[in-house]
């Protein structure tokens, strides 16, 4: 989690109340979102900003510093696992502005990690015609919102975009699938993807896309698609500021299991 937001500056800061009038920080929200894997995993939250830091502090979250000098959260989960210096399977990185993430697609990210080929894992989401209008009224009000996927047909990443891929000019029925993937806030990798990846230069997609992952697919390092299954629950993250009211209606669900 970072301070320095350029569409949203603070935002881990930012407050959100539940319908149960819960009022918490988004950072809050989102270890909570966490804590239904904390007998599998050390859930640690990284950043480099005094006031998250302190913010974190007081709920109780353990907090690992990095440098100002990360680009992405990407290249700060690596800063954080050299930090920790402990020796890990996988490591997953939960986004700070992903808390309606359901606990189970973080689950089937690591469940992916079964096949030795996979080295690094995120979640492809189905949307539904309601969602994909709220993706496409994103971009028609100039907001740079949340980011789309296409895969190939063994489920590994051929792209993301900050555009809504594949184009599609039909119209669906709120709750009818349609051709496009919400890519959403989690991934994980192996130790060693990760390490590489701190090696290689920003890459010319990711510049232009603004997404971290793109350094992997440009460097033929392949990132396994997990189909993600939301169970009935309702997801958006908090890309901008006008997103808050669009998930603390759902917040009543974070952390349970």
């Amino acid at each position: 989690m970072r301070f320095a937001s350029v569409r949203f500056p603070g935002k881990p800061l930012a407050r959100l109340v539940s319908p149960g009038g819960d009022d918490r920080s988004l950072a809050h929200w989102t270890w909570l979102a966490a804590q239904p894997l904390a007998d599998l995993a050390r859930i640690v939250l990284a950043t480099d900003d005094d006031l998250i830091e302190a913010e974190c502090n007081s709920f109780g979250g353990e907090v690992v510093r990095t440098s100002s000098a990360c680009r992405n959260g990407t290249e700060r989960c690596a800063e954080a696992l050299q930090a920790i210096g402990d020796e890990f399977d996988l490591v997953v990185n939960l986004q700070g502005d992903a808390p309606l993430m359901p606990h189970w697609i973080l689950q089937s990210l690591i469940s992916a990690f079964d096949s030795p080929a996979v080295q690094v894992a995120t979640p492809a989401l189905p949307t539904s015609g309601r969602m994909l209008a709220a993706l496409r009224e994103d971009r028609h009000e100039g907001r740079v919102g949340a980011t789309t996927l296409v895969q190939d047909s063994d489920g590994n990443a051929l792209y993301f975009s900050k555009e809504v891929l594949p184009y599609t000019a039909g119209r669906f029925d709120d709750e009818e699938t349609t051709p496009v993937f919400h890519h959403i806030g989690a991934y994980a990798y192996r130790p060693e993807a990760l390490k590489a990846y701190l090696r290689l230069p920003e890459s010319p997609l990711e510049q232009c896309e603004g997404l971290e992952q793109l350094r992997f697919l440009e460097n033929g390092i392949p990132i396994k698609c997990v189909q993600a299954d939301l169970q009935g629950r309702s997801f958006w993250e908090v890309n901008n500021p006008e997103d808050i009211p669009k998930v603390a209606p759902y917040l009543g669900a974070v952390g349970r299991q």
